[in-house]
């Protein structure tokens, strides 16, 4: 994340534990967001080739895109329902699991606040 930005219902999401110019006025607590993806039998063969000849796997990249995202968006409605316009500290984590590694779980987490 290269700075805050908002969701359509306005709550901003940063890395930072601050927001320049905008004080924190209430803490309401650590938020979380978590999503697992499945990995696609024929997506995998394809980025295996891609692997051997060089490049990069568009297709792990959208779909590691998309589950950060999502995560993200769960934590933004986390504090909206909470009464909060904010989420400070995030931190995101990705992790193998499943069989075989065949899955792969996005988290974030950080504090919903009010500003």
């Amino acid at each position: 994340m290269a700075g805050p930005w908002k969701d359509a219902r306005g709550v901003i999401v940063t890395t930072t534990p601050t927001i320049e110019g905008q004080p924190i006025q209430q803490y309401l607590g650590i938020v979380t967001g978590e999503v697992i993806v499945g990995a696609n039998v024929f997506r995998d063969m394809f980025a295996n080739i891609r692997d051997i000849v060089g490049g990069r796997s568009g297709s792990y990249e959208r779909i590691l895109a998309d589950a950060r995202n999502q995560a993200i968006e769960e934590l933004q409605a986390e504090t909206a329902s909470r009464g909060g316009n904010a989420v400070v500290g995030i931190d995101l984590d990705y992790e193998v699991i499943g069989a075989n590694g065949s899955m792969l779980m996005v988290s974030a987490s950080g504090t919903a606040v009010k500003v």
